[in-house]
């Protein structure tokens, strides 16, 4: 019976596939309401489908993160409804390049998406929260912000900033009774590896995915469903005492590296 969220609302952002997906449906099968936002709505309404025939409750709003205006209107629509409990911040993209090889145009997108859409839900979310109570918000970073990654800049510099936002809202908002964690994994195999794969190594898939998979210590990349673990964990009552973390999940990649 432990870790359950019986009688939460959680919304998860990013969450029609990969790790945001697993985190809806792990939320859903230990007793939360979803409130899925997604760009894509084809993969959420399935998101929404998949835990709504496991027994589940979801329901999903097309959101596009880097937009303030559009956030804080749906925000607004789900407070007139309930109180929202947890937000996940989970939403991001991913990018492959040096400073060099950055351009403006990749940097500005990632920026939009993985820094400034963190901030506008945070931004919309923490008022609500305040007036009733307290909550839990929980930022997906990643090893990229706080290692030395090979042709990760603007991805690096983007997660590096969503760990700094998560200290300062856990400092600011811990007299409200808001907890704020991030979780910083290193590879996790989710369809965006597959499909990088797939578009970069035509026939040698296999072996790349193999390499990427011993760059980890333990051998492996990480199952989305590991990180909705800790995920859960980390937005249950059980982990009350824990905020302005930054939690690794990096088969031992910080520690274990020859």
């Amino acid at each position: 019976m432990d870790f359950r969220l019986d009688g939460k609302v959680a919304v998860v952002t990013g969450a029609g596939s990969g790790i945001g997906r697993a985190i809806a449906s792990k939320f859903a099968a230990h007793g939360a309401s979803l409130r899925l936002l997604d760009i894509n709505r084809k993969e959420a309404e399935a998101a929404c489908q998949q835990i709504s025939e496991a027994g589940g409750s979801a329901t999903f709003q097309a959101c596009d993160v880097t937009e303030q205006k559009e956030v804080n209107s749906k925000f607004e629509e789900l407070f007139q409804r309930e109180q929202i409990h947890i937000l996940v911040n989970n939403a991001g993209v991913s990018h492959i390049g040096s400073v060099e090889s950055t351009t403006e145009a990749d940097f500005d997108r990632i920026f939009r998406v993985n820094v400034k859409g963190v901030y506008n839900c945070m931004h919309s979310c923490v008022g609500h929260m305040k007036s009733r109570g307290g909550g839990v918000i929980l930022n997906m970073a990643s090893i990229a912000g706080s290692a030395g990654l090979a042709d990760r800049f603007a991805y690096s510099m983007s997660k590096g900033a969503v760990i700094a936002m998560t200290y300062s809202v856990a400092k600011d908002y811990l007299s409200h009774n808001i907890r704020c964690n991030c979780i910083s994994p290193a590879r996790v195999h989710t369809p965006f590896v597959d499909g990088f794969l797939k578009k970069n190594y035509p026939g040698k898939e296999q072996e790349m995915f193999d390499k990427l998979s011993k760059a980890q210590p333990i051998g492996r990349m990480a199952e989305p469903e590991e990180v909705a673990s800790l995920a859960l964990f980390l937005c249950s009552d059980e982990s009350s005492f824990i905020t302005g973390a930054d939690y690794l999940l990096d088969g031992g990649y910080f520690n274990l590296r020859g």
